[in-house]
């Protein structure tokens, strides 16, 4: 089966040398089972359970339509217990210094003041909203969901790609992932005892209704509502499932509205009071009488509610300013100035565009480098330097040069690979992990999280955006995890 398979030079994930590695040798004898016919036959099934239950997301502009099933991929990335307890630790570590960042930027500044963090990486952020300073965020919590990207090197060690506090999508794909996976491949679940996903929508309930504002009596129950975009936006699926998985109303903006610094939710039955409302649409969008007037999404009079504690937004407004890909360069010294202690999980090296020698460093390193814009995501404005075209990296050398401050730029990482089967054959892919994190009174650390791969050979873009899938992600329990 895997004759043609090379690992090369990269971390593969279940082979070294040609043979699974330890914690994979369950998992590949049962698979020298299958003959090549039988595994197209459950690849078929299991692209086909996407489409039947219509497990989708939306590619903007994209041609032949818009709306896609993304790609599922059968070999699951399998990680023993005892790393899944250091990553735990790490991500854990690096999204309690980041609330204390969001808290203090919009409170005292004293990183700003103290002159670790340039205060104009704060200030002439366009995700810093001034309009919610000193706002009341709800039990000082501004990370409700966080999506931590985590890439391993060449040597296997993890380390932190990407912050995403605003509007981290892909949740639902961890459930339906591993929903197919139990469901048309259940031979290869008999030798492993996973870390189970059943508690996780419970527990992110909770966390979301321990969001109370400050004026609800201990006696009454919060009411929550999750704020979609609408059937347009790109992560409607997942809006629909997390809705329907925490019992709450998904509601559109033109379905609540501000009456005396309150937010209400219309009912045939009347005015129902919103408490906590867990919005899927950018800050931009939220209040067209503070950002965009041309807003349709939004609610009129939200902000000054949210200003006053009359109800909790979550994410809280203005997280953007900590998970712009400038900012992540400086996460790792806020872990030390917050929390007195050294990063768990390490960054990837970056170069600030917006310092005169690393700007020169990169103009004269184009062909090996990454290049990204610091306030883009989903795989766009980004040069991929040593599979770039001449005219691409002239095109990014002006773009630099133009605005120095909106790149940043990282070595070409040699990110590890997994098999995936497509197209009737094995072949190594890259991939990246998300990790979710659930924030309330407590933190939740969602098991295995959503491992995207890349698909097209040799590409290093994971984003489903850009032609990426998925597959199950397994954390095994306790020391061997499989029987």
């Amino acid at each position: 089966m895997f004759k043609t398979y090379e690992t090369a030079t990269f971390f593969d994930e279940m082979l070294e040398q040609g043979l699974p590695k330890k914690h994979y040798i369950p998992f590949y004898e049962q698979l020298l089972q299958f003959t090549n016919e039988q595994l197209v036959q459950k690849h078929n099934a299991a692209q086909s359970s996407f489409l039947r239950q219509g497990i989708t997301f939306t590619v903007y502009g994209a041609k032949g339509g818009t709306e896609r099933t993304m790609p599922f991929d059968f070999i699951p990335i399998i990680i023993p217990n005892e790393n899944w307890k250091e990553i735990e630790r790490g991500i854990k570590q690096r999204v309690k210094a980041l609330n204390l960042f969001l808290q203090d930027v919009y409170n005292e500044r004293n990183i700003l003041n103290d002159g670790l963090i340039p205060a104009h990486l704060v200030d002439d952020n366009p995700y810093y909203y001034r309009q919610v300073i000193g706002a009341n965020v709800a039990i000082g919590n501004h990370i409700f969901m966080a999506g931590i990207d985590l890439i391993r090197d060449e040597f296997g060690t993890y380390r932190v790609l990407e912050d995403n506090l605003r509007n981290p999508s892909g949740l639902s794909y961890v459930f339906q992932n591993r929903y197919v996976m139990r469901k048309t491949y259940p031979e290869f679940f008999s030798a492993y005892a996973l870390e189970s996903l059943e508690d996780v929508m419970r527990d992110m309930q909770q966390a979301l209704l321990s969001h109370r504002p400050q004026y609800l009596e201990p006696s009454e129950e919060p009411q929550a509502v999750l704020l979609t975009a609408g059937v347009y936006n790109s992560a409607y699926y997942d809006h629909v499932f997390l809705a329907k998985e925490m019992n709450i109303p998904l509601v559109e903006g033109r379905d609540l509205l501000v009456k005396d610094d309150r937010v209400y939710l219309k009912t045939i039955h009347g005015l129902k009071r919103v408490d906590i409302i867990y919005r899927r649409i950018d800050d931009d969008f939220l209040d067209p009488t503070v950002f965009r007037e041309d807003s349709l999404l939004g609610v009129p009079g939200i902000l000054h509610a949210y200003k006053e504690g009359n109800v909790a937004i979550l994410n809280a407004v203005g997280n953007g300013v900590a998970d712009d890909k400038a900012m992540y360069a400086y996460v790792p010294d806020m872990i030390r100035y917050y929390l007195y202690e050294e990063p768990i999980i390490e960054n990837v090296k970056t170069y600030l565009l917006s310092n005169e020698e690393e700007k020169q460093y990169v103009l004269d390193n184009l062909d090996k480098l990454v290049v990204k814009n610091v306030g883009a995501s989903g795989g766009y404005d980004m040069l991929i330097g040593p599979h770039a075209t001449d005219e691409l990296r002239e095109i990014f050398r002006e773009k630099i040069l133009e605005a120095p401050h909106q790149y940043i730029a990282q070595p070409t990482i040699m990110l590890s690979r997994a098999p995936a089967f497509q197209k009737e054959r094995f072949y190594p892919c890259h991939i990246d992990l998300r990790i979710y994190v659930i924030q309330g009174t407590e933190t939740h650390i969602v098991p295995g999280g959503l491992s995207r791969v890349a698909l097209k050979e040799g590409s290093l873009v994971v984003n489903s955006s850009q032609g990426g899938g998925g597959k199950d992600t397994w954390v095994l329990k306790g020391d061997e995890g499989h029987a």
